[in-house]
């Protein structure tokens, strides 16, 4: 459980004090984001709202297709869900795609997005997105690995 609290803490800890004041409901991005999100949902006393691949939530839902590397996908949450303001959550960001995607899905259900909460963000596979990232990790700002 010790690890599970010092994960929470650095998520915590990577988000504006004002945005957590702000937020009404952590979006967790599947699967992972799951994870992270129920952490900080529980922590703070917030909502959790879920963002799936399509035909995994009970209809109705509201679903916005988008492009990967190797194709198309379908990301869906719940319909009907009042406006809320909400912290995107999700382990990694690379070249953005789902979060660009994820954050269309919350503007078409009229969320307002504070920000994204991510575990480890890699800048240099992505440009700006149009939304405040809070990472945990930057491979900027780590280390780089030692070979022995």
């Amino acid at each position: 459980m010790q690890n599970i609290a010092a994960l929470t803490d650095a998520l915590i800890a990577s988000i504006p004090a004002e945005a957590l004041n702000e937020v009404d409901s952590f979006l967790a991005v599947e699967a992972r984001g799951f994870v992270l999100a129920s952490l900080l949902a529980q922590r703070l006393n917030k909502g959790l709202l879920l963002v799936r691949k399509a035909g995994k939530l009970p209809p109705p839902v509201v679903g916005v297709g988008y492009s990967l590397e190797y194709g198309v996908d379908r990301l869906e949450m719940a319909d009907g869900i009042a406006p809320q303001k909400v912290i995107i959550v999700d382990d990694v960001l690379a070249t953005g795609g789902t979060l660009k995607a994820v954050k269309q899905l919350a503007e078409k259900c009229q969320h307002h997005i504070l920000g994204a909460s991510i575990l480890l963000d890699l800048p240099d596979l992505h440009s700006d997105l149009g939304v405040n990232i809070w990472s945990v990790l930057d491979e900027r700002t780590q280390p780089e690995a030692q070979v022995a």
